[in-house]
C-alpha cells in the first residue's frame, strides 16, 4: 500500500514538473513571438515613417542633436574617471530624465503648455528650427521668424521714395501657367527677365574680404543660371532705416532685403554668371495681398524664371534673421559680418538633395571665413511657409538668412560678398563642362597673399 502511494506520488510529481516546463516554455514562445511582432511593426513603422515624412526629426541625428553637450560629457564621464565636470546640473536628474521621456513617446514639453494644443488649435502648430548641420558661429540660437508688422515703416518709406518698391529688373513680364495661384482673383505679380542687377552698390561698403576685384570674369552673362529673390521683400534692417524697431519694414529696395539680393547679384554677375534678381513687392503688386500665401506668390516668380531662362539651375531666397545685432554679427579677422543661416523644408521629399547643396556652400564658409555661418536647420510647415519653401523647384534651392535687424550696410555687403563667391564656386564645380570659364580661386588666393606680403 504504502509502496503504491510512493509510486503515485512520483508520478504526480512528475506530471506537476512536466507541467512547470510547458507552462514556462508557453511563456518564453509568447514572449518571443510579441517581441518578433513588436519589432516588425516597429521597422514597418519606420519605413512608412520614411515614405510618409520626409523630415529628419526621427532620426538618430536628430535624436542627437537635440540632446545638449552636457549630456555627452556625462556619458564619457562614466567611463573617464579623470574627465572634468561642468558646473551645470546633471542631465540623468529625474526631473530632466522623465521630461526627455515624456517629450520622446508624446512630443508634448511638460515646460510648454503650447505645445499640448499646437496639433489641435489650428494656426498654433509651432514651426520650431531643427538643427541639421552646426556652423561655427554657434548653434546657441535658432533662426527666428519675421512676422509682417503694420507696415507704417513701409508707407512712410513709399511716401519719401515713390516708386522705387516693386517690379524686376528689365522690360519682360513672362507669363506663367497660373497653377500655383493662392487666389483665383489673385494675378501674378510683374515677373523677373535676364536682365543684370543694376546700382547694386546702393548703401556700399568695403566688402571686407580682401577679394573685391577677385576673380571676374569679362565671359557671357546673359545666360541667366542663378535666380535670386525674396518672399518676404519687406525684411529690413534697421540702420538702413535709421530707427529702432523690433520688426522693421521697409518697401524701398534700398533698405529691406533687396538690397543684399543686389548685392550678391553684382558680385555673381562679375563671377561671370549670369543672375536675376527679383525685386517683386508682392504686397503692392498682388490684389488682396495675404502674408500667409508668400510662398505661393514667390512661386509664381520662381515658375516663370525657369521657363524664360533653361540654363538656370540655382534659386536662392534671401531673408533676414529678427533677432539683435550680438546674436548675428560675427567678427572675422578685425571686421565685422552678418551672419548666415541656411533653412530647409521638411516637407520637400527630396530636401536631402537641398541639404547638399547648402551643405557646399555651408563648408567653403566654415573654410574661409570661420564663424560666419550659423548653421543649416530644418522646418516644417508654418509661419506662411509652404513647407518646402519652394525647393522642391530645384535640388539647388535654398533659403539663406543673410543678418538680423540691427546690421549695417557695410556688414551686409562683406557678408554678400563672401556668400556670392562660395555660391559661384559650388555653381562652377557642378557644372563640369564650363569649368574653363570659371574664376581660378587658387590663383586669386595667390595673388592676395602676395599683396599681403604672404610667402
Amino acid at each position: 500500500m504504502n509502496k503504491k502511494w510512493f509510486q503515485l506520488w512520483n508520478i504526480g510529481r512528475l506530471r506537476s514538473k512536466v507541467l512547470d516546463i510547458l507552462s514556462l516554455g508557453r511563456t518564453l514562445l509568447l514572449l518571443a513571438g510579441g517581441s518578433l511582432v513588436f519589432f516588425m511593426l516597429l521597422g514597418a513603422g519606420g519605413l512608412a515613417g520614411q515614405k510618409l515624412n520626409a523630415s529628419p526629426v526621427p532620426s538618430m541625428k536628430g535624436l542627437a542633436a537635440s540632446l545638449s553637450s552636457g549630456f555627452f560629457m556625462e556619458l564619457l564621464g562614466m567611463e573617464v574617471p579623470h574627465l572634468p565636470k561642468g558646473d551645470e546640473p546633471s542631465a540623468f536628474s529625474a526631473p530632466k530624465v522623465t521630461s526627455f521621456v515624456f517629450r520622446m513617446l508624446t512630443s508634448v514639453d511638460p515646460g510648454n503648455p503650447k505645445s499640448l494644443l499646437s496639433r489641435e488649435v489650428p494656426g498654433l502648430a509651432a514651426d520650431d528650427p531643427f538643427l541639421l548641420r552646426e556652423g561655427s558661429g554657434g548653434t546657441a540660437g535658432a533662426p527666428a521668424d519675421y512676422h509682417p508688422g503694420t507696415d507704417e515703416l513701409a508707407a512712410d518709406d513709399l511716401q519719401s521714395d515713390p516708386g522705387t518698391a516693386g517690379g524686376s529688373e528689365g522690360p519682360g513680364t513672362p507669363a506663367d501657367s497660373g497653377s500655383d495661384k493662392p487666389d483665383a482673383a489673385a494675378t501674378p505679380p510683374p515677373q523677373p527677365t535676364a536682365a543684370p542687377d543694376s546700382g547694386a552698390n546702393a548703401g556700399g561698403g568695403d566688402g571686407g574680404s580682401g577679394r573685391e576685384n577677385a576673380g571676374e570674369n569679362t565671359g557671357d552673362t546673359s545666360i541667366k543660371r542663378i535666380l535670386i529673390y525674396h518672399s518676404h521683400p519687406r525684411e529690413a534692417y534697421n540702420p538702413l532705416l535709421g530707427v529702432q524697431s523690433d520688426n522693421p519694414s521697409s518697401a524701398v529696395p534700398s533698405k529691406n532685403v533687396m538690397l543684399v539680393g543686389s548685392y550678391l547679384t553684382e558680385r555673381l554677375e562679375k563671377l561671370g554668371i549670369g543672375t536675376i534678381h527679383s525685386k517683386d513687392d508682392y504686397v503692392t503688386e498682388v490684389p488682396d495681398y495675404n502674408w500667409n500665401f508668400s510662398y505661393k506668390y514667390s512661386r509664381i516668380t520662381i515658375k516663370a524664371a525657369l521657363a524664360a531662362n533653361e540654363e538656370m539651375t540655382d534659386l536662392i531666397d534671401i531673408h533676414r534673421d529678427s533677432q539683435r545685432h550680438g546674436k548675428t554679427t560675427a567678427v572675422i579677422d578685425g571686421k565685422s559680418y552678418a551672419q548666415v543661416y541656411f533653412i530647409l523644408g521638411h516637407a520637400n521629399k527630396n530636401w536631402k538633395k537641398n541639404e547638399a547643396f547648402s551643405n557646399s556652400i555651408h563648408q567653403l564658409l566654415e573654410k574661409r571665413y570661420p564663424g560666419l555661418s550659423r548653421g543649416i536647420w530644418g522646418k516644417a510647415s508654418g509661419n506662411g511657409n509652404n513647407g518646402e519653401y519652394n525647393q522642391s523647384l530645384s535640388p539647388n534651392s535654398v533659403l539663406i538668412e543673410v543678418g538680423g535687424i540691427d546690421n549695417s550696410a557695410e556688414e551686409l555687403k562683406r557678408t554678400a560678398d563672401v556668400l556670392a563667391e562660395a555660391i559661384a564656386e559650388v555653381y562652377w564645380n557642378n557644372h563640369d563642362a564650363e569649368k574653363a570659364a570659371a574664376p581660378d580661386y587658387t590663383a586669386d588666393d595667390k595673388a592676395v597673399q602676395s599683396s599681403a606680403g604672404v610667402s
